[in-house]
């Protein structure tokens, strides 16, 4: 599928995986609404773009903030492509170090917005874009989720993230079968340690804030090529899985042949 004249929503789009992300497909020609809670960062990069791009603040555990997003992206062109970039993470035990149990917020906060979050944006948008024509072959639009090679490699203190991301995996392949018939794709990306981009600074908000020492470590324990995801390497999969019309119900790791150690 061409992404030209369409129109597509990026979540967790003003920074990091969905800045990439939006400004291929802006690029590309694609009418980007970047949803994020972010308002100075989305609204900047909603300009940056031009092309038609806006920015909506929206959190994606809403199911009306989440409609009206919808809605507005929709009314610029034909809704065919969504991408579901918004997540937060998350660090503790099952049992900490001093025997206490690990806080209940915090693992629901966690689900709530990584995997809660995903699917309502997932079930909204799939909604509308059911109703428009369909291109060749009968396809309407495509859905891209965001797990992560924690859903498979979990390291300690990762529980409430891994079960968050994990859950993303799960429901990739019924989402993409209940959707066939409306002519919508479902596919998510699990990436690996991804970084700062050197070419436009856009940079994975879990590893913004680590050493350079810590992120060099990190590097080291990648198979090949033996360096850090880049977020443009994430939007460049992106745009394929578009335009790959048989790609469909699949997990896809971008993670440079990582395997995650227990820490």
């Amino acid at each position: 599928m061409d992404v030209k004249d369409t129109s597509a929503i990026v979540t967790g789009g003003a920074s990091g995986l969905g800045a990439a992300t939006s400004r291929h497909l802006a690029d590309n020609g694609a009418h980007v609404t970047i949803v994020d809670r972010q308002e100075e960062l989305g609204e900047q990069l909603a300009a940056e773009l031009g092309r038609g791009a806006k920015f909506v603040a929206a959190d994606v555990t809403s199911e009306a903030e989440v409609t009206e997003a919808i809605a507005i992206a929709a009314a610029d062109a034909p809704l065919r492509v969504v991408v579901n970039c918004a997540g937060i993470g998350s660090a503790a035990r099952t049992v900490g170090r001093d025997g206490s149990p690990a806080p209940l917020d915090g693992f629901r906060k966690v689900i709530d917005v990584n995997l809660v979050g995903t699917f309502n944006v997932t079930s909204r948008a799939a909604s509308i874009m059911s109703t428009i024509d369909p291109l060749a072959h009968g396809e309407r639009g495509v859905i891209v989720a965001t797990a992560s090679v924690a859903a498979f490699d979990g390291q300690i203190g990762q529980a409430a993230y891994s079960a968050s991301k994990g859950g993303i995996v799960g429901m990739t392949l019924p989402i993409a079968r209940d959707l066939s018939n409306v002519g919508i794709r479902m596919v998510t990306i699990a990436p690996g340690i991804i970084g700062k981009d050197p070419d436009t600074g856009d940079e994975s908000g879990l590893l913004a804030q680590l050493p350079d020492d810590v992120r060099e470590s990190l590097a080291a324990g990648v198979p090949f090529p033996k360096r850090i995801g880049r977020p443009s390497e994430y939007a460049s999969l992106v745009l394929e899985i578009v335009r790959n019309g048989y790609l469909n119900g699949e997990v896809i790791r971008l993670d440079g042949a990582l395997r995650m150690a227990p820490r």
